[in-house]
């Protein structure tokens, strides 16, 4: 019989975040799948019983939480001391974890501490024959796979945007704290300090993501580049639709190109092969030929759009769902308006 743990940390005000949340989900249609399991919710924070009220109803058999001030903030060592204490203390044979980087930082040491395994970028769930199994992107193979272990405990970050966020009715949760040891600490969080500076671009709560490529640096019909009015149009468009920027890699490496760039865009905002591949219900494409790399980035986007000159562009080859044959000043300008 397998026992599962789900396993997440609190945000800064003590609830769970919307990956925690799709995890949740994951774990239980899991226990469900394999029918004799049994669940347990395990919770890091400073405080985890808000937490643990919010998902009363989820059917975990118990509910154990690691709570310290030190637990606040992210922190390797801290982080995996509480998550092994919880791992051992549920007995757990299977761990499921919302994929963020938190946890990505520090539960592949945890798996090591524990002595289990460990696999990442989880896009599915499943049981075969009463056994776990996942299914994994294999990125750079272009490959999906199908895969289960049988080394225990088997740790399993689940990716965001793969199950919707669990709903269910708040309660009162028992919590059975769980003594941890934590070590000295070394460091001291100060604060949090945002990628970019001034204007806010990586949303991973937004629906649509925006992404911007080299055209919007290149001359235009005039003869002339126009960075400073892209840059313009492209914040207006984000802080007016909410979204999130991504950008392609040759728009990123302008900069070491001597030539003008979007002053908010970094490489955090990079989306493709070498870039992230971010999860959004919608996405519009804007001066990227729309190629094999672009669309690596973009395999879990559900609607996908683009605005293009170039009829023969890659997007046109079957990878946009609709794309519109337009200059991208002009499209995103009347959008603008509209908004």
């Amino acid at each position: 019989m397998e026992k599962v743990l789900y396993l997440t940390t609190t945000d800064d005000e003590g609830g769970l975040s919307r990956a925690s949340l799709e995890a949740l989900t994951g774990a239980c249609e899991l226990v469900a799948a394999l029918g004799d399991a049994t669940l347990t919710a395990g919770l890091i924070g400073a405080d985890v019983q808000g937490a643990a009220d919010a998902i009363a109803a989820c059917g975990a058999d118990k509910v154990l939480g690691a709570a310290d001030a030190e637990l606040a903030t992210s922190r390797y060592s801290t982080d995996a001391t509480a998550a092994a204490a919880l791992i051992q203390a549920a007995e757990a044979t299977v761990v499921i974890a919302p994929s963020g980087s938190r946890l990505n930082r520090c539960l592949p040491g945890v798996a090591q501490r524990v002595g289990g395994c460990i696999d990442t970028e989880v896009t599915a769930l499943a049981a075969d024959g009463g056994a776990p199994q996942v299914q994994r992107w294999y990125y750079r193979q272009r490959m999906v796979a199908r895969l289960g272990r049988e080394q225990r405990p088997w740790v399993l970050l689940v990716s965001p945007g793969v199950y919707p966020g669990w709903e269910g009715a708040a309660g009162s949760a028992a919590v059975e704290a769980v003594a941890v040891d934590l070590p000295a600490t070394r460091t001291q969080v100060e604060g949090l300090e945002a990628a970019t500076a001034g204007t806010q671009t990586i949303r991973p709560e937004a629906d649509l993501l925006f992404v911007a490529g080299a055209g919007w640096g290149k001359k235009q019909q005039d003869g002339a580049a126009h960075v400073a009015e892209a840059e313009q149009i492209i914040k207006g468009f984000l802080d007016k639709a909410s979204a999130s920027l991504g950008s392609s890699k040759s728009l990123v490496e302008q900069s070491g190109e001597g030539q003008e760039v979007i002053s908010f865009m970094s490489h955090m905002n990079q989306v493709g092969q070498t870039g992230s591949t971010p999860r959004h219900p919608k996405g519009l494409a804007t001066c990227c030929h729309g190629e094999e790399p672009h669309v690596v980035g973009w395999r879990f986007i559900n609607e996908r759009r683009a605005v293009n000159l170039d009829a023969n562009c890659g997007w046109a080859q079957g990878k946009a769902d609709v794309l519109y044959v337009a200059d991208a000043f002009e499209v995103m300008e009347e959008l603008n308006k509209l908004l």
